[in-house]
């Protein structure tokens, strides 16, 4: 349904620093610069993007698919590592539906991060 998304930072040169870290565990590599902006994606297609922020950042929740729970442990591991903070630890969610499983951060910016996996 979504194409891509681009998420409000308030550096982007220090978010990029986490996200290349957290993307990575995912198979996602930034993929394109456009001036502030920079982009992410599995392949050259751009489906998630940092840029500057306006004003006062509200924090947002993203969702990241993952191909395995080892995927989803190695997301929270590298998050933590990278300066996030847990905001809920790998684990099975049966209440989001059978054979949910994700993990939760919130990133410098407050911004609440998932990588699932629906099994």
């Amino acid at each position: 349904m979504i194409d891509h998304m681009n998420l409000p930072v308030t550096n982007v040169h220090d978010a990029r620093g986490f996200y290349d870290a957290v993307l990575a565990t995912l198979g996602v590599a930034m993929v394109a610069e456009d001036g502030d902006a920079v982009g992410y994606g599995a392949q050259q297609d751009w489906s998630f993007g940092l840029v500057p922020a306006a004003g006062t950042i509200e924090p947002l929740h993203v969702g990241f698919s993952a191909a395995s729970v080892a995927e989803v442990d190695a997301f929270h591991a590298a998050a933590l590592a990278a300066g996030g903070t847990c905001n809920g630890a790998p684990g099975d969610r049966p209440q989001y539906g059978a054979g949910y499983y994700a993990a939760y951060i919130l990133d410098p910016d407050g911004h609440n991060i998932e990588a699932v996996i629906r099994r």
